[in-house]
């Protein structure tokens, strides 16, 4: 439940229009609702400004969908991230306003267009066309956040001339975010280029010494850009959603 769904029942209990007994029914839940296998926080929109998001990895097509039923009725948008085709084919089949984008892996439960609140335009750059996922996850949290979003893929620094024909739009972005695989390079060349908040993204992509992305995170955690901050490996959710709490200062 959000803000103004919230005022809407308190204006309808203070008009006479709802009973008090309807408008109690309505919160009961309000703070948080136990459905056996997941316990859903329906008070995270008033408490943060967005719904819970639904880690869709390692969750049943029944839990998913379960959970979904019980947050829908109380919230505009719902995005279930990290889940499979299979998955995601059988879960909205059951939710009309449900839409799969398979290349980032993410159900977007959208009732109305979401309205913009962030204050500018997040960049969202990925090194190689291999780590489009992760950046497409960033891409679509940031978008249905309620930011203007923009993209620059397969500019990594093996082909850096790639990336110098963007520094228009680089240095007109408020945030950046800058997903990379292999050594993780590109975030600090970016950083060097521009004055605004850099947030880095590891990924799993890369050969044996990568080790599943390890390698990408150390070398962004010892970027010598000072505007670099780090989030988890292939956790573009994560960067996502701090780009646009950075953006609605």
């Amino acid at each position: 439940m959000n803000i103004e769904s919230l005022k809407q029942i308190l204006q309808q209990v203070a008009g006479g229009r709802t009973s008090v007994e309807k408008a109690a029914e309505d919160l009961k839940h309000l703070s948080f609702q136990d459905i056996d296998f997941a316990h859903i926080d329906h008070h995270r929109s008033l408490r943060k400004g967005f719904p819970e998001v639904i880690f869709g990895q390692g969750k049943t097509v029944e839990q998913v969908t379960g959970i979904l039923e019980k947050m829908l009725p109380h919230e505009d948008i719902v995005l279930v991230t990290r889940i499979g085709p299979e998955k995601a084919i059988k879960i909205i089949s059951s939710f009309p306003e449900a839409t799969y984008h398979q290349d980032a892996r993410m159900i977007v439960c959208l009732k109305d267009e979401v309205p913009v609140k962030g204050k500018g335009t997040i960049l969202v750059v990925s090194a190689g066309t291999s780590d489009i996922p992760v950046a497409k996850e960033a891409f679509l949290t940031a978008r249905y956040m309620g930011n203007p979003v923009e993209s620059i893929f397969d500019v990594g620094v093996a082909g850096i001339h790639r990336l110098f024909a963007h520094k228009e739009t680089l240095t007109r972005a408020s945030i950046l975010i800058v997903v990379a695989g292999m050594e993780g390079a590109l975030p600090s060349v970016v950083a060097g280029m521009v004055e605004k908040p850099v947030i880095a993204v590891p990924t799993s992509i890369g050969y044996g010494t990568s080790l599943g992305g390890l390698t990408a995170l150390f070398g962004m955690l010892n970027s010598c850009s000072s505007n670099v901050a780090v989030v988890n490996i292939d956790n573009g959710f994560g960067a996502g959603y701090m780009a646009s709490a950075i953006n609605r200062l």
